[in-house]
């Protein structure tokens, strides 16, 4: 072991496992680590580096508020708190009685999530649906959102109420009655190998719970901020949701969250019933601003759609036994495998300089910064191209009982 290794051995909680590098700088879609070996970033720290690493808007952003305010608690209000607020507004369609909730990360978006489901149902709706295969969070309200038995099974008893059900149209409809106080769901679930929902089915989650009187709340944390070729995931399909819940991206890299909450639901949350001592903070708020502001600016919604779908092209083209298929929308992609080799194909492509994700043992995950363009796809093809290359040889090796994968 190096000695960063061992530093991280014996002075880190081990709820992460063996670390994969100890990387000292980044700047665009590369980073560097403590040895100076240059990575192409083709994960961007799970869909958050919007802009990359070091992007001249997001270090002004820090600096210039840091040496102006960085914290005065919620008991004040400051101009990028409200300059924020009434820019997600704006992006999300949340209209005039819109609201904005401001947290510290995603899981903490979500158990805001879970409280005004609560508030909503009160004791005659106990009910709250999430889909199987689904994710929101590590934190208790938010863990029991989750549905993976892995997360969940050390932590029980879960708090109750919520039930998990299969991500079709027949079960919803199935599970939907006036109990139900809200129904939470991601328009494509990043950590169970980027699957989609099927066609449709917010239309209908959008008409189910009208129906029953039930919110519906849709967790954009991994699909927000322009990731999937629209500002976000639920906007393609033309709705408008009750909540809504943000993080990664929003910040470029700066710890920030938020909630979203429309029409009605924005009158739920009263004085005292939810709170955070940094949410919302005049640091993060402003450089949020100027992340939101940059991927507006520069277009950068429209070019995750169009690199998004040359990507898949690319990656399609390459014809390797090891590729099933692509899936996905814009820089939220998954490459489904032939085989449950992701790790070994992760641990390849860090070898080779590239940073990629195993989502599942079946699925490779990609979320590169936004701005990524015709050089950083055509160096990750040759990488990836390569990366793939050694895996099949290695597995060919295997099959001889030469050596192990």
């Amino acid at each position: 072991m190096t000695v960063w290794q061992d530093d991280a051995a014996r002075d880190l909680v081990f709820n992460a496992g063996d670390r994969f590098a100890l990387l000292t700088r980044g700047a665009g879609s590369y980073l560097w680590d403590g040895d100076d070996k240059r990575y192409l970033d083709f994960l961007a720290g799970i869909a958050v580096t919007s802009l990359g690493h070091s992007h001249p808007v997001f270090v002004e952003a820090i600096s210039k508020q840091a040496a102006t305010l960085s914290h005065v608690s919620n008991y004040f209000a400051t101009p990028p708190q409200l300059e924020l607020a009434a820019r997600l507004k704006r992006l999300a369609g949340a209209g005039i009685d819109g609201r904005v909730y401001f947290s510290n990360s995603g899981a903490e978006a979500n158990e805001a999530a879970f409280k005004l489901a609560r508030l909503h149902g009160g004791v005659e709706r106990p009910r709250i649906l999430a889909l199987e295969n689904g994710f929101h969070g590590r934190t208790m309200g938010s863990l029991a959102l989750t549905a993976k038995e892995a997360y969940r099974v050390p932590f029980e008893p879960m708090p109750g109420g919520v039930e998990h059900i299969p991500a079709t149209l027949e079960a919803l409809e199935a599970a939907m009655d006036d109990r139900v106080a809200a129904v939470i769901v991601e328009p494509i679930q990043g950590e169970a190998g980027v699957v989609e929902l099927p066609a449709g089915y917010l239309e209908a989650a959008r008409s189910l719970t009208l129906k029953h009187g039930a919110l519906l709340i849709i967790d954009e944390i991994q699909t927000g901020a322009g990731r999937t070729g629209a500002w976000f995931g639920f906007s393609h399909e033309g709705i408008t949701p009750d909540a809504i819940t943000l993080a990664k991206g929003i910040g470029g890299g700066f710890p920030i969250g938020a909630l979203v909450t429309y029409g009605s639901a924005s009158a739920l949350f009263t004085p005292g019933s939810h709170g955070s001592t940094f949410g919302g903070n005049p640091l993060g708020t402003a450089v949020a601003n100027a992340v939101l502001a940059e991927i507006e600016s520069a277009g950068l919604v429209e070019n995750a759609a169009v690199r998004g779908a040359q990507l898949r092209e690319r990656i399609e083209d390459l014809n390797s036994p090891l590729i099933n298929s692509t899936r996905g929308r814009g820089l939220l992609i998954g490459v489904v495998l032939t085989q449950p080799i992701a790790g070994a194909i992760v641990s390849a492509a860090q070898e080779r300089g590239l940073i990629i994700n195993a989502a599942n043992p079946e699925t490779i995950r990609l979320a590169p910064a936004l701005n990524i363009g015709d050089a950083e796809i055509e160096e990750f093809i040759t990488l990836f191209a390569a990366t793939l290359s050694d895996v099949q040889a290695s597995l060919a090796a295997s099959e001889s009982g030469k050596v192990s994968v």
